[in-house]
């Protein structure tokens, strides 16, 4: 019993061998096929890649995006031509099944690093966008300063007070972002007061002659004065004027100089820049000051001392005094 067993064993696993042998066979030219296939598209990915590459780093301020890109393009040549190869060996299902598993996966793994994936999407989509480049003056978020570096997840920029800031993609992606660099160019507003006895027109004219003779002034048409409004101890105006920026003359050098340049033009023109006055009216209306009252006060004071005075230290009624002092002396006597 125990060798009849045994012969049908070996039997069975002689035919199956036989019958893979044979399916091997069978087959022998979609695996030489297959295998062609798959090292004609490695060598094709591989090229791909190489030139994707190149055009990406003229294209992309970062490498690290435009390396990342290249190697995504460079996958995705590979698979179409390992899901080719594998067509010819009836595997299209088992390799779907392995993908969908592996998506799965890779969906899971999302979850857990989601801000990590975030950032990556952000940064190659700004890579790609391209909202700035390195060496913009940017501002999102409370992040205010020059562009030095920019990584797939996160992007270094130097602050104007000499920090290096490392601002997580995600930010400068999904918030407003300012560009300073864009068009070239930057307005500067600054405010002055005169006082309400100068003329705001005659101000306005001063204030523009003197901007526009500054050499880093812009657009000298457009520099403009405009009244802002009625302050308590003056009329407030507001100074607009261009420059180039980022430029030779910054940003702080020029507001600096504006604000010079200003204070000694209204001084040549006489016109007042006031500081606040407080003046301390005691009328229950209005009209009454301070030093009125207190002179009047004086005045009522001297009266009533004076008054006083007399009532205290009065002369006494000298004829029925002396009449008194005769009648004594007749009863003396």
């Amino acid at each position: 019993m125990d060798i009849i067993a045994l012969d049908k064993f070996w039997q069975l696993i002689n035919e199956k061998l036989q019958g893979w042998l044979e399916s091997g066979i069978k087959h022998l030219p979609n695996f030489i096929v297959a295998i062609l296939l798959a090292m004609i598209f490695g060598l094709i990915a591989k090229y791909v890649g190489r030139v994707v590459q190149k055009v990406l780093h003229r294209t992309l301020e970062s490498e690290q995006i435009a390396d990342l890109l290249a190697s995504i393009i460079k996958v995705l040549v590979l698979i179409a031509g390992l899901f080719i190869a594998l067509e010819f060996l009836g595997l299209t299902g088992t390799v779907t099944s392995l993908l969908a598993g592996a998506g799965i996966i890779g969906l899971a793994l999302g979850f857990a690093f989601q801000d990590m994936a975030e950032n990556l999407i952000a940064g190659i989509a700004m890579g790609i966008r391209k909202p700035f480049q390195i060496g913009d003056v940017v501002e999102a978020d409370d992040v205010f300063g020059t562009v030095r570096t920019i990584n797939l997840r996160n992007t270094l920029v130097e602050t104007f007070f000499g920090q290096i800031e490392v601002v997580p993609n995600k930010i400068l992606f999904r918030n407003i972002l300012t560009n300073y660099s864009t068009t070239g160019v930057r307005r500067i507003e600054v405010p002055v007061g005169i006082s309400y006895a100068d003329d705001p027109e005659k101000a306005a004219e001063v204030i523009v002659e003197a901007i526009n003779a500054c050499d880093f002034v812009i657009k000298q048409d457009e520099t403009a004065v405009f009244a802002k409004e009625f302050a308590d101890s003056s009329i407030n105006l507001l100074v607009w004027f261009w420059i180039d920026y980022p430029g030779q003359t910054g940003f702080m050098k020029a507001r600096h100089t504006a604000v010079v340049e200003i204070k000694k033009a209204l001084e040549k023109a006489d016109i007042l820049i006031p500081f606040p006055i407080r003046t301390l009216d005691f009328g229950a209306k209005g009209g009454e000051k301070l030093n009125a009252m207190l002179s009047e006060k004086k005045s009522d004071g001297s009266e009533q001392s004076s008054a006083s005075t007399n009532e205290k230290y009065g002369e006494p009624d000298t004829s029925s005094g002396s009449d008194t002092a005769n009648g004594d002396s007749e009863g003396e006597n």
